[in-house]
C-alpha cells in the first residue's frame, strides 16, 4: 500500500475532480466487485449498454474532452447480479471513478481500470439509453475535528498496527499512517484504503461503500480487521493442530510396529481379536473350499497394520462367514450332521410329519382343499426324494386369501425356522446377490441375511410379492431369481459379498403373487404354480367364526364372551361392507366392532354380553359400503346394458357394458380406458351384429346414420383383455334389436368375428364373483367347463350354468323376449335412438 500510486491516491479529492465537471455522467452497473474511494478497479465490460457508456467517457484521444468527460464516470453496485439493471436495481451510493486506462485484453471481453475518487449519491436517471446515465452529489468526506473523531482515529491507528501482518507488513501500516500526521483530511482515504485490502465478503464491503458517516465507517473496518486476524489466527492453530495429530499418528504406527515385532520375537501374539476370530472360524464346520478362502483372508489380515483401513472390512467379512449355519440344519436339531457307516458326513434328511402339515393347514385355513392337497404331495415328494428334488411353490391369489399364512403353516410342520423375504419395490439385483465387499457399506444379500438369522442352513424362505419386483437401472433382479430358484444351480450360489459358494438347495422356497401375468416367464418356469382363488360367503363366515373372532377379541383387548355376532350380523357385514375375495377387509369390519366393545366394557357400560344383530350393524359400522345387488341389478335392467364378469389381482368382478347410439356415420366410439385388446373384440362384435342384422331382429332404421358409443364405467381404472367380447356382442345386439339383457345372466367368453365362443381364464374367481353378487345364470364358453370343478359345490348348487359355442346361444339366453315391452326412462342408456 506505500507503492506511489497508492500514495497519490491519498490526496483529497477536491484536489483530484475539475471544478467544470459535468452534474450528469454515464453509470456503469458493476454486478460483482465494489470499489473504494482511493482504490483501484479492473473490470470488464460486455453489456451493449455499459459498452455505450464507456464510448461516452472514454473515447479515443482523437475525440474532444467535453464529448468524452475526460474519463469521469459513475460505478454503481446493483443490490441483484440481474443481466440488464434498471435504476432501481442500483444502491443509493455509488463512486465517482476515472477511467486510466483502456481496453488490454486481445481475447474475450475488454478490460478497464478505474481509479475511485469520491462517495457520490445518485439523484435521478434523466436517460437510460443508449446508456444509463444519472445525476450525482458528492458526499463529503473531511475527518470531523472533534474529540469523539480523534479517539476514533487512534483506535483505528492501533488497530492497523496491531493488525499489520495482514495489511502487509509492520513497515507498510507505519508508512500509510505517517502521511496523516498533519492532514486529517486524508485520514478517510486511508480508512477507504485499508477497508479495500481486507479479505472480506462482498456483503461487508457493500456496507463500507453505502456507510456515509466516516466515524462509523471506521469503526466498521476496525471491525473487520478483527475478524480477519481472528480468522489468521484460527487458521494457523488448525494447522498446527494437524500437524500435531500427523505426528502423533505416525510415532503410534512405529511404535505398534516395534511392539508387533518385539512380540514376534518373543513367540507372543498380540491380537486378541483375530484369535478370538479364529476360534470361531474352527468351529464353524466350514466346508473345504470355503476354508481355504479363509484361511487365506486371515493370512493376509495378520499382514495389515492396526491403522489399515482394509483391516475392519477383512474382519467384518470373516464375523459373517463365521456366524453363517455352515453345518446346523433344522434335521440335526443344532448340532453337527450325522455319519454314515463308511464315516463320511451323511447328507441331513428332512424331517415332514405329513399328518402334522395336513393338520396344520386345516388348522389354519378353511377350504383350499385342492391348494392343500398340493402342498401335502410337493412335501411328500421332498421327503422321500431327498433335498432339491421339488419345485418351488408360487402361491397365486387375491390379498387377504393367506398366502403368507400357508408359508408359515408349512414351516410350522416341517419345524424350521420361515425366514420373509419382501420383494416389493425392490429395483436393485444387489439387494438379492449382496453388495461386493469394494464399496463402502457393502453388505450380505437379503437371502444368505435371512439364513444367518434364521440360524440353520435349510429354513422355508417365503419370497412374498414377487409380482411387485421392479426392473431399474441398478439391475433386474427377477434375473438373478432365475439361479436362485433353480434346483439345478442354486446348489453352488455364490453371494457377491461372501465370494464363496452356498448351498441353496437345502432351502424350501415358496413364492407369493397377486398377478401371475407380472412375472417373466423364465421365472415362472421354474415355480409350481398353485392358484387361491377366493372364498364364498358361507366360506367367509366359517373363517370368521373359527379363527377371526379370537383373534381380533384378544386384539381389541376383550373377551370373545363378552359378544355375540348372530350369523344374519355376520352375512350382512359380508354382503354389505365387503366385496372381496379374501377376509382383510372382513377382520377391519369386525375389528371396529370389538373396538366398539372395548370402548364400553373401558367406560364401565358393558354390564352383560353384547348381541350384535343384524338391525345392530348399521349403528356400529355406519353407512353401508357395498349397494344392495338386487338394486344394482334393476338399474342395469335395460336395452344396451349388459354385465360380464372379469379377473383382476384382486379376484374377481362384474364388467358393466353399456351402448348407446346417436346420429352420425357409421362409427364406434369407445371410452372407459380401454386397452388394445378390448378395442379389437368391440369392432369384431360390431361387424358380427351388423353383418347379421336381420337375423337378429334388427330393423334398418335402428343402424342407418347412427353412430354406436361403447361405453365401460370405472373410466379410471385401465381394462383390457378378450374375456369380455362375448359381454360387448350381447350389449350391442341388446341395444339394436330393443330387447333388454336379463337382469339375473351375466357371462364371459372371447367372441371371434364368425359369432365363435372361446374359453377365457379365471373361471373360479368370476364365478365367486357372480355368486357374491347375486347373479342366478352364467354364461361361458363350453370349453371352459372342466374349469367348473374348480368351484365349490355349494356355489355351483346355487347358480345355473350354460356352456355355449356360439353366439345365437348366447342371445338365446341373455336376451329377453322381443314381444315384452321395454319401459322407456328418462336418461336410459340406449333407449332414445330406439324410442320409435
Amino acid at each position: 500500500m506505500s507503492d506511489p500510486k497508492s500514495l497519490r491516491n491519498l490526496e483529497h479529492p477536491d484536489t483530484l475532480v475539475p471544478e467544470d465537471l459535468p452534474t450528469v455522467l454515464p453509470v456503469i452497473p458493476l454486478r460483482r466487485g465494489v470499489l473504494l474511494p482511493g482504490g483501484v478497479f479492473t473490470f470488464s465490460v460486455g453489456r451493449p449498454r455499459s459498452l455505450a457508456a464507456l464510448q461516452k467517457a472514454y473515447s479515443s484521444e482523437e475525440e474532444s474532452a467535453a464529448a468524452r468527460h475526460d474519463g469521469w464516470i459513475l460505478l454503481g453496485v446493483q443490490r441483484e447480479p440481474v443481466a440488464e439493471p434498471a435504476p432501481s436495481d442500483l444502491l443509493p451510493t455509488a463512486i465517482l471513478a476515472r477511467v486510466t486506462e483502456g481496453p488490454r485484453a486481445v481475447k474475450g471481453p475488454a478490460l478497464y481500470v478505474a481509479t475511485g475518487v469520491q462517495r457520490v449519491w445518485l439523484r435521478g436517471f434523466p436517460s437510460t439509453h443508449p446508456y444509463l446515465e444519472a445525476a450525482f452529489e458528492r458526499i463529503p468526506s473531511d475527518w470531523p475535528d472533534t474529540v469523539e473523531a480523534q479517539a476514533t482515529w487512534e483506535a483505528f491507528r492501533d488497530e492497523v498496527l496491531a493488525s499489520a501482518e495482514v495489511l502487509g507488513g509492520e513497515a507498510q501500516a507505519r508508512s500509510l499512517l505517517a502521511v496523516t500526521s498533519g492532514d486529517h483530511r486524508a485520514r478517510d482515504r486511508i480508512v477507504d484504503l485499508v477497508a479495500g485490502s481486507l479479505e472480506g465478503p462482498q456483503e461487508w464491503t457493500v456496507e463500507v461503500l453505502q456507510t456515509a458517516d466516516p466515524l462509523k465507517r471506521a469503526e466498521a473496518v476496525m471491525q473487520g480487521l478483527v475478524r480477519v486476524r481472528e480468522v489468521k489466527a484460527a487458521r494457523e492453530a488448525i494447522r498446527e493442530r494437524l500437524q500435531e495429530d500427523a505426528k502423533e499418528l505416525q510415532k503410534e504406527h512405529l511404535l505398534r510396529r516395534q511392539m508387533e515385532a518385539i512380540r514376534g520375537e518373543l513367540g507372543e501374539s498380540g491380537d486378541d481379536e483375530l484369535e478370538r476370530l479364529k476360534e470361531r472360524l474352527d468351529a464353524a464346520g466350514l466346508p473345504d473350499e470355503v476354508q481355504k478362502v479363509v484361511e487365506r483372508e486371515v493370512r493376509r489380515l495378520e499382514r495389515l497394520g492396526s491403522s489399515s483401513p482394509e483391516r475392519s472390512v477383512a474382519i467384518d467379512w470373516l464375523e459373517r462367514i463365521s456366524e453363517m449355519p455352515w453345518n446346523v440344519s433344522s434335521a440335526t436339531s443344532g448340532g453337527s450332521a450325522e455319519e454314515n457307516e463308511e464315516g463320511e458326513e451323511a447328507e441331513p434328511r428332512e424331517r415332514v410329519d405329513i399328518d402334522a402339515l395336513e393338520a396344520a393347514l386345516d388348522k389354519s385355513h378353511h377350504g383350499l382343499a385342492e391348494v392343500k392337497r398340493q402342498v401335502v404331495e410337493h412335501l411328500s415328494v421332498r421327503l422321500l426324494a431327498g433335498k432339491g428334488r421339488a419345485d418351488v411353490l408360487l402361491l397365486v391369489g387375491p390379498p387377504g386369501v393367506g398366502k403368507t399364512s400357508i408359508g408359515q403353516a408349512i414351516a410350522d410342520a416341517m419345524g424350521k425356522k420361515l425366514v420373509r423375504v419382501a420383494l416389493g419395490g425392490v429395483r436393485d439385483e444387489a439387494e438379492l446377490r449382496g453388495h461386493r465387499r469394494t464399496y463402502i457399506g457393502a453388505r450380505p444379500g437379503r437371502l444368505v441375511e435371512g439364513i444367518r438369522r434364521a440360524g440353520t442352513n435349510d429354513p422355508v424362505m417365503l419370497l412374498d410379492e414377487i409380482d411387485k419386483l421392479v426392473q431399474g437401472w441398478q439391475g433386474n433382479p427377477s434375473a438373478a431369481l432365475l439361479e436362485i430358484l433353480d434346483p439345478e444351480q442354486n446348489h453352488h450360489f455364490v453371494d457377491h459379498y461372501l465370494e464363496v459358494p452356498w448351498d441353496l438347495s437345502r432351502t424350501l422356497f415358496i413364492a407369493t403373487a397377486n398377478d401371475i401375468s407380472q412375472i417373466p416367464s423364465p421365472l415362472r418356469d421354474r415355480m409350481e404354480v398353485l392358484t387361491i382363488e377366493g372364498y364364498t360367503p358361507d366360506e367367509k363366515r366359517v373363517i370368521a367364526r373359527e379363527h377371526l373372532l379370537a383373534k381380533l377379541a384378544e386384539n381389541a383387548g376383550v373377551s370373545v364372551d363378552d359378544v355375540e355376532i348372530t350369523d344374519a350380523a355376520l352375512d350382512l357385514v359380508i354382503r354389505g361392507w365387503t366385496r372381496e375375495a379374501g377376509v382383510r377387509q372382513l377382520q377391519r369390519a369386525l375389528g371396529r366392532i370389538f373396538r366398539a366393545v372395548a370402548v364400553k366394557k373401558a367406560k364401565g357400560e358393558l354390564e352383560a354380553r353384547l348381541v350384535v344383530d343384524a338391525a345392530d350393524v348399521v349403528g356400529l359400522l355406519g353407512r353401508r359400503k357395498v349397494p344392495d345387488d338386487e338394486e344394482e341389478q334393476l338399474e342395469q335392467h335395460r336395452p344396451g346394458v349388459a354385465t360380464g364378469l372379469a379377473w383382476t389381482p384382486v379376484g374377481g368382478d362384474v364388467l358393466v357394458i353399456e351402448a348407446s347410439t346417436l346420429p352420425g356415420k357409421g362409427q364406434l366410439m369407445l371410452t372407459g380406458q380401454l386397452g388394445d385388446v378390448m378395442k379389437e373384440s368391440a369392432r369384431a362384435a360390431l361387424t358380427y351384429v351388423l353383418s347379421h342384422a336381420a337375423a337378429l331382429g334388427i330393423s334398418e332404421e335402428a343402424i342407418r346414420d347412427k353412430d354406436v358409443h361403447l361405453h365401460v364405467p370405472a373410466g379410471a381404472v385401465p381394462k383390457d383383455g378378450p374375456s369380455a367380447g362375448v359381454t360387448m356382442f350381447t350389449a350391442l345386439a341388446s341395444l339394436l334389436s330393443d330387447r333388454r339383457v336379463r337382469s339375473d345372466v351375466a357371462m364371459t367368453g372371447e367372441a371371434t368375428l364368425r359369432g365363435r365362443v372361446l374359453p377365457v381364464g379365471g373361471i373360479k374367481s368370476k364365478v365367486l364373483a357372480a355368486h357374491r353378487l347375486g347373479f342366478k345364470t352364467i354364461i361361458l364358453p363350453r370349453r371352459n367347463g372342466p374349469d367348473l370343478e374348480e368351484v365349490p359345490q355349494e356355489v355351483r348348487d346355487q347358480l345355473h350354468f350354460v356352456l355355449v359355442d356360439h353366439m345365437e346361444e348366447v342371445l338365446d339366453t341373455a336376451l329377453e323376449p322381443a314381444d315384452e315391452p321395454t319401459r322407456i326412462h328418462h336418461g336410459d342408456v340406449g333407449a332414445a335412438p330406439l324410442a320409435k
